[in-house]
This record gives structure tokens, C-alpha cells and sequence, in this order.
């Protein structure tokens, strides 16, 4: 379930989990052995499951699974096999709290038609993935 907003916060935080991506050195096989046995079959972005938080149920979200290969350099430079993506609700806002606490941000910024895109980095050097969709 996503987190619900109330009148006092501020904005700049996550709001769920938009995806969760890690690599295999068959990731072909991984896909299928998903498909066959849980069910998530991989199409070509990865699995969608859609949802609907409760304080916003007139809005689809999804969160992606995905398999990527080995040799993927989505996740540099990050030495970690996985990556999560978490919704946030004001991708500036949140870049700008976490600018003024010392925490690691990639200057790379992308905006698609179906939202806005950064990336930091936690302690142990894992990139994180934040995406403000629009609307």
C-alpha cells in the first residue's frame, strides 16, 4: 500500500515503489523460470503490476519488475546487481532536501512524456532510481 499524504507534509518524498530491476548472467533463462513458475511473464520493459493507492484510487500506478543482463550499464556506476525505483511526489523538492543533507545526486536528469527521472546513491554506494510520473 502507498504511504497517504496528510495536509501537514511536505512535499518532496516517496511515495512507492515504481520498480525494482537487478541482473542475471542468463537473464533470459531467469525471465522464463519467473514466467513458468510465479506467473510474471517478462515482456519487453519488464512485468507491470498496477495499483492504486488509497488516498488517490482515480490514479493507476505500476511498479515494474525487471531482469537485465549481466553486461547492462544501467546500473552504473553502481557495483550493485539491483536497482530500486521509488515513486516520489515533487522530484525537485525531494533533490533539494537531500542536496542540503549531504546526500550523493547524479547530476544526469531525464523527462519522458511519462515522467521525470534522477538517480543518488545510498551510503554502500547503491544507486536508487527517483521517478515523478506526470499527472
Amino acid at each position: 500500500m502507498a504511504a497517504m499524504s496528510t495536509p501537514n507534509e511536505s512535499r518532496g518524498r516517496v511515495i512507492g515503489i515504481g520498480g525494482v530491476f537487478f541482473k542475471s548472467a542468463d537473464h533470459a533463462a531467469l525471465r522464463a523460470w519467473y514466467g513458468e513458475n510465479l506467473g510474471i511473464h517478462h515482456g519487453a520493459d519488464g512485468m507491470m503490476f498496477p495499483w492504486r493507492a488509497a488516498d488517490q484510487p482515480d490514479v493507476e500506478r505500476f511498479t515494474i519488475w525487471s531482469v537485465f543482463p549481466d553486461a547492462s550499464t544501467y546500473f552504473d556506476p553502481s557495483q550493485s546487481r539491483f536497482l530500486i525505483n521509488y515513486i516520489v511526489d515533487d522530484l525537485d523538492a525531494l533533490l533539494a532536501k537531500l542536496a542540503a543533507t549531504g546526500v550523493r545526486i547524479d547530476p544526469k536528469r531525464e523527462d519522458f512524456d511519462y515522467g521525470r527521472f534522477a538517480w543518488i546513491y545510498d551510503p554502500d554506494g547503491n544507486k536508487i532510481e527517483l521517478w515523478q510520473p506526470m499527472g
